[in-house]
């Protein structure tokens, strides 16, 4: 951490002097700009070839940026996709000249030439002090911004601010490789301002203040880690939550439960990985490289021995919207009619507190939740639901199927309760990995599998706007 406050102080003395040399005083910094003046700012700074300068002018920029509200900022965020695209005259130029001379060279003029120009200014935004954080920031309203676009329909800017947000995921896929995070154990004595992130970011299950949070992290049954970049010193990515107990969980209630007695650790033989949160919105389709729990896994083997099976206890967000549009489908997947019959019982608010109700759901819900991770797939040919695409990604296999897992406000309406098990072993993440990075295929427990309907229809692509 020393190393990266010298460094940051070394940024800040270089933008210091930069300013001196492109003539910005320090009232300047705090005036405001507006979008169109802003963006004259970028083009000049990837015209500069000085790096002083081109420090201070980053910083200035993004300090500016700061200052715009958010018409501004979209109608920046406009301007930047549409003005700085790649120039396409030299495109066609240097395409003509690979192909009367299709040499390494001509290529990589080529290539330099087709890259857009709002790249480079990505690039040369990151060199400020803090810059990566701010970048970050940006991107997520780019996020606002084509929302908006999509709900006007207009496909020209739509491309455009596509194609940008392309830009970003390019570089911080980059940047936020897997060799560059640090995995750091999150416990009571962690720095404040750090826990009280940890409670804003819980995607999965919220933290309900500082009470909760100490019930998460301190007992001795309990674990909490998270992934740092450099750049991000105090902004966690991803942080995993861990119950250890003597048995595969099939609810998180019991987890969460505040009466709950701490397990021992000599008896804790189960390591429950029960809530994984990514923290920066901006980051979004950034996949840090794949493995990322089997770190959290050999850290916990190391620390305690007894551990022998590593389960998560996930949620399904996308299955409820998969399950309502195949109950209304004129050639439905996974479901009989006697299915969508049982299925009607979703429609009455006692469901799942009704034993009759409950029972009748489960005996279509559980078959359908098998067709839907074991046959329904993206346009990419990718299961549909996003945490199992993770999972599996990181080499972890299917292995259970929980009805009434959580039983939640926010449980029953995204997955009508349902609950999985994803399961790491050790000795098959990397095969488990590999079958599925190369194949597509879903590696599953035999129990999970005897839950599919025989004689199903081919599986389908669906495209689904995903969370």
């Amino acid at each position: 951490m020393a190393a990266i406050s010298f460094f940051g102080d070394l940024l800040q003395t270089i933008s210091d002097r930069g300013r001196d040399l492109i003539g910005i005083g320090r009232g300047d910094l705090a005036a405001r700009a507006n979008a169109a003046e802003l963006v004259k700012l970028c083009d000049d700074l990837i015209s500069r070839r000085g790096e002083a300068s081109g420090v201070a002018l980053a910083r200035l920029i993004l300090d500016r940026y700061a200052t715009l509200g958010t018409d501004e900022r979209h109608a920046f965020m406009r301007l930047i996709a549409i003005e700085f695209d790649a120039d396409h005259d030299a495109v066609d130029a240097a395409i003509e000249a690979y192909r009367a001379d299709p040499t390494r060279a001509r290529l990589g003029s080529l290539h330099e030439s087709a890259e857009p120009r709002s790249q480079e200014l990505i690039r040369r935004l990151n060199l400020a002090r803090d810059g990566t954080l701010s970048l970050v920031r940006m991107r997520e309203d780019l996020f606002d911004l084509r929302r908006i676009l999509r709900d006007e329909g207009e496909p020209n800017l739509i491309d455009a601010a596509d194609s940008l947000d392309s830009d970003f995921e390019h570089l911080f896929a980059s940047w936020f490789n897997r060799g560059f995070l640090v995995l750091r154990h999150i416990d009571w004595t962690t720095p404040a301002h750090i826990l009280e992130k940890i409670i804003r970011y819980e995607a999965v299950h919220e933290i309900a203040g500082w009470d909760d949070l100490r019930r998460r992290i301190q007992p001795v049954d309990r674990r909490c880690f998270a992934f740092f970049h450099p750049a991000l010193v105090d902004e966690p990515l991803i942080f995993v939550e861990v119950a250890l107990t003597s048995a595969i969980a099939p609810a998180i209630a019991p987890i969460l439960s505040q009466a709950r007695d701490p397990l021992p650790l000599k008896s804790a033989t189960t390591a429950i990985f029960y809530s994984i949160s990514n923290c920066q919105k901006g980051l979004a389709g950034v996949t840090f490289g794949n493995f990322l729990i089997k770190q959290v896994v050999e850290d916990l083997a190391r620390e305690i021995p007894t551990l022998k099976t590593f389960v998560t206890l996930s949620p399904v967000p996308g299955f409820a919207r998969w399950l309502d549009r195949e109950r209304r489908a004129d050639a439905p997947q996974g479901l009989t009619r006697d299915d969508i019959e049982a299925l009607r019982q979703l429609d009455e608010p006692d469901w799942a507190t009704d034993k009759a109700k409950s029972d009748a759901v489960r005996k279509a819900l559980l078959p359908a939740a098998a067709a839907y991770f074991l046959r329904a797939k993206n346009e990419r040919g990718r299961p549909l639901d996003p945490v199992a695409r993770f999972h599996l990604g990181n080499g972890a296999r299917l292995e259970r199927i929980n009805f009434l897992g959580d039983v939640s406000e926010k449980g029953l309406k995204q997955s009508y309760g349902l609950m999985v098990n994803y399961l790491y072993d050790l000795s098959a993440i990397e095969k488990n990995h590999e079958t599925y990075a190369n194949l597509g295929t879903v590696s599953a427990s035999g129990a999970v599998s005897r839950e599919l309907r025989a004689n199903l229809p081919p599986p389908r692509s669906v495209a689904l706007a995903e969370a």
